[in-house]
């Protein structure tokens, strides 16, 4: 199948919920199928910052309801679902050349820090920051009740009996997040009860200062590795080396969407990036998380290069939004 660019700009499930104090009040939202139809016409043409029109710019969120597809028509109900058992299907089988697109597959359990949000499968990547909290991105927000967190997880068709599997007891995102920009694009989550710290499971020290241009990073996932046209669903969680990218190279690549909340981290000739299912995933520079993936032009196009939260800009909103809710 072909990519259709656009693809999952903003997934997350919106709607009224019955305990409003675990999340900022979605007033914007009231209206569950116009906002259906605005997000179908962002993720068509994905307009940025300032109504400006940028075809193909997508937050990296996997959910069945934004599978690629060539044509631009909706699927009906069995249409969906019998594309979503062919991509079960082929995601229980094990690609050899499945990896972050232009990455490759980490050293097992060498991401400690790694967190799968799942809703019985995979959808976006987090980062364990303490012994019961983990970081994402707001636009991987999703019902409390249904969401739980994977961790100590590397192969994803295996029991390695190194997991471990948590109920979410809080979700709090940033309160100026905007779903248009996806400026402020963060939520911590606060696990039922603390996980037990092993080799396999273990929190990474948030950053101690802003990262420079040139600063060698990692980022790691089980998002899509789709390119020229063919789509795989990693099994084993994938890693690829990525540099800090100057500001200024960031802007050029978008310009007026780069917001002081983002850093861009990737390569201007293209064909390595983190793609849709990554976001929320870490950026790690020198052992501590510097960014989560957050948004882009595509996936691995030259010139655009993926677009992360600046985790330094945000210290005293998620010491502060822990330490309100012990």
């Amino acid at each position: 199948m072909t990519q259709a660019q656009g693809m999952c700009y903003d997934g997350a499930e919106v709607g009224k919920h019955e305990n409003v104090s675990m999340i900022r009040k979605l007033k914007d939202f009231e209206d569950t199928d116009k906002v259906n139809r605005k997000r179908e016409e962002r993720r068509r043409w994905g307009v940025g910052r300032k109504g400006r029109a940028q075809q193909g710019l997508v937050g990296y969120k996997y959910e069945p309801g934004c599978v690629q597809v060539s044509s631009d028509h909706s699927l009906d109900t069995m249409s969906l679902l019998a594309l979503l058992l062919m991509i079960g299907a082929a995601a229980a089988v094990p690609r050899e050349d499945g990896r972050i697109i232009g990455g490759q597959e980490c050293e097992p359990h060498s991401r400690p820090f790694m967190a799968s949000l799942n809703y019985g499968y995979h959808f976006c990547g987090g980062v364990l920051i303490n012994n019961q909290w983990v970081l994402s991105v707001a636009h991987c927000w999703y019902n409390p009740y249904a969401m739980q967190i994977m961790l100590g997880e590397h192969d994803v068709r295996v029991f390695e009996g190194t997991e471990q599997l948590m109920k979410t007891k809080n979700i709090i995102w940033h309160p100026s997040y905007d779903y248009q920009t996806l400026d402020f694009d963060i939520m911590l989550i606060k696990l039922y009860h603390p996980v037990e710290v092993t080799e396999a499971v273990a929190p990474i020290p948030l950053p101690t200062a802003c990262p420079m241009a040139g600063l060698p990073c990692s980022v790691s996932g089980w998002g899509y590795t789709a390119v020229n046209g063919e789509m795989n669903l990693p099994v084993r969680l994938q890693c690829l080396d990525v540099p800090i990218l100057d500001h200024q190279d960031c802007e050029n690549a978008y310009p007026g969407m780069i917001s002081p909340r983002m850093v861009c981290a990737g390569y201007t000739d293209g064909g390595r990036d983190a793609c849709n299912g990554d976001s929320g995933s870490p950026l790690v520079c020198a052992g501590e998380v510097q960014g989560l993936v957050s948004w882009g032009q595509g996936c691995a196009l030259p010139n655009y290069p993926g677009v992360y939260v600046k985790l330094c800009e945000f210290l005293s909103w998620i010491e502060d939004t822990m330490a309100a809710n012990p």
